[in-house]
């Protein structure tokens, strides 16, 4: 007899692609009013999962149960009719509609065989309510910020009474207040006895928000643990062994100055920004959204213009706006939308790892094809990619490998300064110790990294150096050993004031 709460249950599915095994003999379950969480390391089957149940992929075996009756979810369609809605990383929005119109798209009302527009803005209206966000049906969808998108993909999920809402990441790119909001809705929509998958890498908010959790690795199910479960045995179920180190930075012997920063300045966006990284160092910048990290990190590789200031690598000042001359001289730049500005989607892994090499790797105008393609498969190799083979479409791979290639084609090119932003942003605990040593492995061999990231903890425990930026300004500068989370918290929400161009540096005090 079939469990009257139980709303979604597949058993023993299995799904392949040319040369990977993506699942293998998978269950998973989920019941009326829970959040289930859905943990694995990128790569591990979790995409793959969720995009069977939304109906963008078929299975090749196994049973897919709604409400105790065996269904086949073939088509968006079939999961539409099943109530199954799917809210992903990249949000399903049409930029140029308005919100009423991305919520009932393809639905809109009808009278007199004319879309209803005052029914359809009054009911998005309703919805729009329900979850909480202050935006009118009629604003157009291009001009609101990711939380709000996010409250609106909610919405239209909500539109077509969905029973099972799957989240995949949907904290990845909001605020701490935003993710309490969100957090808020979640527990109202499970209290109304919608059943949640959720995708989270943030194992803190599995504890807060969830109530199991299943296990995938290697395409598998390992593993149903209560939401209680300790993070350690989380991380141990995920990657099949401990991490005894969260954060295994291994000091480096520090050297010359590789890149000096002195007063650069883009009017309205950052001020007197002065600072060196030394050979052997990484450096981490830290502030709020908003402090201009990402703007100086642009600047100083020549990505974005500025108006004052130098840039030096090794003592020699780069022109300014000049990404070329910033490469010869040994930058490179991992930025923060690896998707859109670090890869070529469509194209191969060799290809993208052969992107910043390849002018010196032509003769005469042709490109030294097998030697690219040795140097690709040895980069490969040494970052672990997990692939089907060099061939394989960059879209294709996880996000944590999709990274190890952003990185791997800066490695071919023997950069001497990396600047890193947001380099473990939606990646697995496993994926993220993997891209914390080959950070130690870049400074032991007298490279330098510049690490931008709005993970507090990760900045503290990689970086020997802490920055803080606060509203464009260098707020201060905090030794490894003086640098707490109270400590940048403190400079993040106290700038100094315009006239005071001095950086604070904070060491430890003595005996620390």
């Amino acid at each position: 007899m079939s469990d009257p709460d139980e709303l979604l249950r597949i058993e023993n599915i299995r799904k392949t692609f040319p040369g990977v095994v993506a699942l293998d003999s998978v269950d998973f379950d989920l019941r009326r009013g829970e959040v289930h969480v859905l943990l694995g390391e990128n790569g591990a089957g979790k995409s793959t999962l969720i995009k069977m149940l939304s109906g963008a992929y078929r299975p090749d075996s196994g049973t897919v149960y709604a409400e105790g009756a065996e269904v086949r979810i073939q088509s968006a369609q079939d999961a539409e009719r099943l109530k199954i809605a799917t809210i992903y990383q990249e949000f399903n929005l049409v930029p140029d509609l308005t919100v009423a119109e991305n919520i009932f798209l393809g639905r809109q009302p009808r009278r007199f065989g004319l879309i209803d527009r005052k029914k359809m803005e009054a009911d998005a209206e309703t919805l729009l309510r329900r979850v909480g966000v202050d935006v009118s049906p009629r604003a157009r969808v291009r001009d609101l910020g990711i939380a709000r998108l996010q409250m609106v993909e909610i919405a239209k999920a909500l539109s077509v009474d969905a029973r099972v809402l799957i989240m995949d990441e949907p904290t990845a790119v909001l605020t701490s207040e935003e993710v309490e909001k969100l957090f808020a809705i979640v527990r109202q929509l499970r209290a109304e006895g919608v059943g949640i998958v959720f995708i989270t890498h943030h194992l803190e908010e599995i504890a807060a928000l969830g109530d199991r959790v299943t296990v995938l690795r290697d395409g598998r199910s390992v593993d149903q643990v209560p939401a209680s479960t300790p993070q350690d045995e989380l991380v141990r179920l995920m990657v099949g062994r401990s991490i005894g180190q969260q954060y295994p930075r291994a000091r480096a012997e520090q050297g010359a100055p590789l890149l000096t920063v002195r007063g650069l300045t883009r009017d309205g966006v950052f001020q007197d920004i002065d600072f060196e990284v030394r050979a052997g160092e990484i450096v981490g910048i830290a502030g709020l959204v908003g402090a201009g990290r990402t703007e100086v990190a642009r600047a100083v590789f020549g990505a974005d213009r500025y108006d004052r200031g130098s840039v030096e690598v090794l003592g020699s000042e780069l022109p300014g706006h000049d990404v070329n001359a910033a490469m010869r001289a040994g930058l490179g730049l991992v930025p923060e939308d690896r998707k859109g500005q670090g890869l070529l989607l469509d194209a191969s892994v060799q290809e993208n790892l052969g992107l910043v090499t390849l002018k010196s790797a032509s003769r005469g105008g042709l490109v030294d094809l097998k030697g690219q393609r040795t140097a690709a498969a040895r980069i490969a190799g040494q970052l672990g990619v997990r692939m089907a083979g060099l061939g394989q479409h960059v879209r294709t791979l996880s996000g944590g490998n999709q990274q190890k290639v952003v990185i791997g084609k800066w490695l071919l090119a023997d950069t001497k300064v990396l600047i890193l932003d947001e380099p473990t942003r939606g990646i697995d605990v496993g994926a993220k110790v993997e891209i914390y040593q080959l950070m130690n492995e870049l400074t032991a061999s007298g490279h330098a990294v510049l690490m931008i990231s709005s993970d507090l903890p990760e900045v503290l425990g990689m970086s020997d150096r802490v920055l803080v930026m606060a509203q464009g300004r260098l707020a201060g500068e905090l030794s490894r050993d003086a640098a707490t989370q109270d400590a940048v918290m403190a400079l993040a929400l106290t700038p100094p004031p315009s006239n005071e161009p001095a950086v604070k540096k904070v060491e430890a005090p003595r005996g620390h």
